[in-house]
């Protein structure tokens, strides 16, 4: 548990850590979907159309900062998600999240992004629950994305917003079972406008961006556990290195190299040799190791940043998981050269750690 409140805490101090503006706005959405089938063995966690609502308060950026007219001043702010999966074993789902909005079409159009902590009413429990086996923790990271068409001040401070939404439960493989619950479908809802109609201050020109070829050292580390459910949470050490080349104000691509060292990888593998020898035959003492090249993409957006990477493995004598692996992240720079961050490391829709790191930028 006090990982994900640490993630939670980290990423709502890098959003809100900015200056207040006066004004902004609340919004109710009522949730309406279906749970996306995207492993065989959550057949019987699909019984029925998942519902919920969020309730959001955003705070409006002034366009005082450079990066608010870059991004045409969107929003930040918190939610609180419910979600009932009209299922016995899953049970409901309470969020708090942190979120961004961003907005297109002469900003009728509105994408939301966000992240934060979730708890589950029903949890596996190998007596109790041993069906739920998306939810091995009570409590879990929880992301949610909308994308609707949003009309503010439609009956005065009252407007309304329509579109889709798309929802993601999991603890990252902090504790097994995690097949996690993805579910999507449409979103309704009303908005009321605190203040008036909110004038931005234009920016008439932005300063061109050029930099350096810069070097990047990254260390990541954490906890996890592998698929087999009790075998014991075990520590990770990830270490990086890559270059990268800012193509402007908002972007950056990398190209590095990684390598890991997985306990329970290691154990994992010690398991398999002795617990199923009618299986593909393994060596115990196959090394665990692995050594990947990447490929990546930074969005700088202020202090904080999103990074998205894809790696192949040049090295894997363990040859269960597939080659290709991404990941998702968010990094915080303390200053132009030191950065943290948080990041899902995961193979394809399976997930392998909740990655915790530290690194430098030269």
């Amino acid at each position: 548990m006090s990982k994900h409140v640490f993630w939670f805490l980290l990423f709502c101090s890098l959003t809100f850590g900015q200056e207040k503006t006066t004004n902004g706005y609340f919004d109710l959405n009522y949730i309406h979907g279906n749970i996306l089938n995207h492993v065989p063995d959550i057949n019987h966690l699909i019984t029925g159309h998942p519902q919920g609502l969020i309730l959001s308060y955003n705070f409006k950026t002034t366009g005082n900062k450079e990066w608010h007219s870059i991004y045409n001043y969107p929003d930040y702010g918190v939610s609180f998600l419910f979600q009932d999966f009209e299922n016995q074993y899953l049970g409901k789902n309470f969020a708090i999240n942190a979120h961004y909005n961003f907005y297109f079409l002469n900003r009728n159009l509105m994408f939301r992004i966000s992240q934060g902590i979730a708890m589950t009413t029903n949890p596996y429990d190998k007596e109790l629950n041993f069906k739920n086996n998306a939810f091995g923790s009570r409590f879990m990271s929880s992301n949610y994305f909308l994308l609707h068409y949003q009309k503010p001040y439609f009956v005065g401070p009252i407007g309304f917003n329509a579109g889709l939404f798309f929802t993601h439960f999991s603890n990252g493989r902090i504790k097994s079972p995690n097949r996690g619950i993805n579910t999507y479908g449409i979103n309704l809802g009303l908005n009321y406008n605190v203040g008036e109609p909110f004038k931005y201050q234009k920016v008439d020109s932005i300063a061109k961006f050029k930099e350096p070829i810069r070097f990047n050292f990254t260390f990541r580390t954490g906890v996890n556990e592998s698929s087999v459910v009790g075998s014991g949470q075990k520590p990770f050490y990830h270490f990086s290195t890559h270059v990268d080349k800012r193509i402007g104000r908002k972007s950056a691509l990398q190209l590095g190299t990684e390598l890991f060292f997985t306990q329970s990888l290691k154990e994992y593998i010690a398991y398999r040799a002795i617990a199923f020898p009618e299986l593909e035959p393994i060596d115990p003492e196959t090394d665990y190791r692995r050594v990947s090249v990447f490929a990546g993409h930074e969005l700088f957006i202020n202090k904080l940043s999103i990074e998205t990477q894809l790696g192949i493995y040049v090295y894997k004598q363990f040859r269960e998981e597939m080659d290709i692996y991404q990941r998702l992240g968010l990094k915080y720079y303390i200053t132009p050269k030191l950065f943290t961050g948080v990041a899902l490391k995961s193979h394809g829709a399976k997930a392998e750690a909740i990655e915790w790191g530290i690194g430098v930028r030269l």
